[in-house]
């Protein structure tokens, strides 16, 4: 049996097995399989496909990070560090769509789609410009729109730098809390899916506010 083997089975132990297993274990196993293959760059590729994919939740991936950290295969900063990278890494590739897209392929679409208008996309482009770093920094911590807030930023061209700083700063927040959450419940992670969405709606709500004080 190899180490990785071994390190799999309280993960599975905890959370059933077989036919019983969740989608959420089963990509909390995957996680953790690849981290323990190629180490805390890892943790940065199951994010960066995170980024990518909406629909695979950063509350699972992030706390695994965690847990492998704890277990000592690699260090808790090589954890956020590659989970940051992994982030903005994810988030460049849609920010690259949103330019090669373009304000002017947008408006083009947008009129022949029915409920759509060119002006509506001139609208978002002229509310991003306005609002656009807050809107980066505060929506890398907003569950599904912390990805696709880089497709408009790509559109209105935002400096990439501004980008780049925004996304990492953001990130980084949101990482580090979920993947301390992993790191210092260990093998008792699965409180961390438990209670995920609670986290989420505290996050969000801190976030909406602090979106109407700034704006």
């Amino acid at each position: 049996m190899t180490d990785t083997t071994l390190s799999l089975a309280p993960l599975r132990s905890t959370s059933g097995s077989g036919e019983g297993q969740s989608w959420l274990t089963s990509l909390a196993d995957w996680t953790v399989s690849l981290m323990e293959i190629i180490g805390p760059v890892g943790a940065g590729v199951a994010i960066a496909l995170e980024n990518l994919f909406p629909p695979l939740p950063s509350e699972v991936v992030l706390p695994m990070a965690g847990l492998t950290a704890s277990r000592g295969s690699f260090t808790l900063f090589e954890a956020l560090l590659w989970t940051t990278i992994g982030s903005v890494v994810g988030a460049f590739m849609l920010y690259g769509l949103g330019r090669w897209l373009g304000a002017a392929r947008l408006r083009s679409f947008a009129a022949k789609m029915p409920l759509l208008h060119p002006e509506d996309v001139d609208r978002t482009v002229a509310w991003f410009e306005r609002h656009g770093g807050k809107a980066v920094f505060f929506g890398r911590m907003i569950p599904i729109f912390r990805s696709l807030i880089s497709i408009p930023a790509g559109v209105s061209k935002m400096p990439m730098w501004r980008f780049g700083l925004l996304t990492g700063a953001g990130s980084l927040i949101w990482n580090t809390i979920f993947v301390l959450s992993g790191f210092l419940l260990g093998e008792n992670w699965h409180i961390v899916e438990e209670y995920a969405s609670i986290l989420q709606y505290v996050v969000i709500a801190a976030v909406a506010i602090g979106l109407a004080w700034f704006l």
